[in-house]
């Protein structure tokens, strides 16, 4: 596994373990995070922890990965990603394209699929 590999792998396991330092502590300082193809969503580390604070206090939080693509200092995530949306535990498909550099991501793009809600039944036999 490369290095970027291994930075992006750890920041996937930071996320999942809700652990905002360490997940934080991934990026630069001067990073931004965009909503495909270039809406800002936040701008710095501070920034990107307070996005990450309120998105880890959601109860059903967690990112399955399906698919890794490395080029060079690129990374392409595919995962599934499970939250919970005003009450609701739900999902969906995002595609997170990370650049790297120094040993930090400097900048992450996303592109969500639409948000379904998780069938009640597949969860209790889950």
């Amino acid at each position: 596994m490369s290095d970027v590999e291994v930075l992006i792998q750890r920041q996937l396991d930071a996320y999942n373990a809700r652990d905002l330092e360490s997940w934080a502590g991934t990026y630069a300082e001067y990073a931004r995070q965009y909503q495909y193809p270039d809406t800002l969503l936040a701008e710095g580390r501070e920034a990107i922890k307070a996005r990450g604070r309120e998105r880890f206090a959601e109860a059903d939080l967690h990112a399955a990965l399906r698919h890794r693509i490395v080029n060079g200092e690129v990374v392409i995530d595919h995962e599934t990603v499970t939250r919970t949306v005003a009450g609701r535990r739900m999902q969906a498909d995002l595609v997170c394209v990370y650049q790297v550099a120094n040993g930090a991501i400097v900048r992450a793009d996303f592109i969500s699929g639409p948000l379904c809600e998780v069938d009640s039944k597949a969860r209790e036999t889950a």
